[in-house]
């Protein structure tokens, strides 16, 4: 079975933006499976990192909506 590529787009288009965010994600990773275990690594690093610096009291967090709320403010300047 062939589907053209206009079809798929206007299919995937329709989906939630979370189910879209999900297949863009496994598109990506599949352009170039032989990076992603470097890719995960440095992440795991960096989450790590991350965590340390929330659990040492270095940095403060803020509640997921408040941050989007002063990033939709940003952009509107």
């Amino acid at each position: 079975m062939h589907i053209s590529v206009e079809k798929i787009t206007e299919v995937v288009l329709s989906l939630p933006s979370d189910a879209r965010a999900l297949l863009a994600d496994r598109l990506v990773e599949s352009l170039d499976p032989i990076h992603d275990d470097v890719i995960r690594e440095a992440w795991s690093v960096e989450a790590k990192s991350r965590l340390q610096e929330i659990t040492s009291g270095q940095v403060n967090t803020i509640p997921g909506d408040v941050a989007l709320q002063q990033v939709r403010h940003s952009l509107k300047k």
